[in-house]
Order: C-alpha cells, then sequence, then structure tokens
C-alpha cells in the first residue's frame, strides 16, 4: 500500500510558476513509477507527465513539453512537478499517481494508487 499527498497547488497570473509536490509513504518508493494527470471541470483525467522508477527517464505529454518538468527524490520519497510558463488552460485538479514497477505510463488505468489532487488556477 502507498499513500500519496500532493502539495503546491495554488492561484497564479499566466506566465507565472508553480512546483507541485507529491510525497508517498508505505511502500519503497523507488519501486514505482511517478505520473502526474491533471483533470479540468468536465473533462476527462489527462496525462502530464511521468518519470521512470529510477529516475532517468521522463515522457510529457505534448501541450506541457518545454514548460513542465517532472522529477524525484527518492531519498526523500517525493515527486515533483516544475511548472513555467503557466497558462489559464493549465487550469485543473492535478493528481498525482504511482505504477508499481512502471516505466512511466500515460494511460491512467496503469496506476495503482493516486493522491488526492491539488488545484492550479491560471488566471489572464
Amino acid at each position: 500500500q502507498v499513500q500519496l499527498v500532493e502539495s503546491g497547488g495554488g492561484s497564479v497570473q499566466a506566465g507565472g510558476s508553480l512546483r507541485l509536490s507529491c510525497a508517498a509513504s508505505g511502500r519503497t518508493f523507488s519501486d514505482y513509477a511517478m505520473g502526474w494527470f491533471r483533470q479540468a471541470p468536465g473533462s476527462q483525467r489527462e496525462f502530464v507527465a511521468a518519470i521512470s522508477w529510477s529516475g532517468p527517464t521522463t515522457y510529457y505529454a505534448d501541450s506541457v513539453k518545454g514548460r513542465f518538468t517532472i522529477s524525484r527524490d527518492n531519498a526523500k520519497n517525493t515527486a515533483y512537478l516544475q511548472m513555467n510558463s503557466l497558462r489559464p488552460e493549465d487550469t485543473a485538479v492535478f493528481y498525482c499517481g504511482a505504477e508499481l514497477w512502471g516505466l512511466g505510463s500515460d494511460q491512467a488505468r496503469s496506476y495503482n494508487y493516486w493522491g488526492q489532487g491539488t488545484q492550479v488556477t491560471v488566471s489572464s
């Protein structure tokens, strides 16, 4: 069992930055690939970024490439999502997920555990 807690969301103006954190507890953190997804009102949960269990391999949705960076610190049991150049269309609830022995999937169904989400609001 893994518990995930996201933090770092908030309200920013377009062009601003936020850094989301996902703190994990329970099973060995390095057993899991980590992913970030987001869900806007009335929309499906969509893939944002993922990182393999060991860290060197990352994946991004086209909409965030060059603006967002995913990373992890296995010693701190934490994954991060640095978000720069934020746009109003980035407004959503952001969720982190843990994928056991994964390489980092862009499919939500691949993830075994989810956090409760953190709200990100970007105003124009």
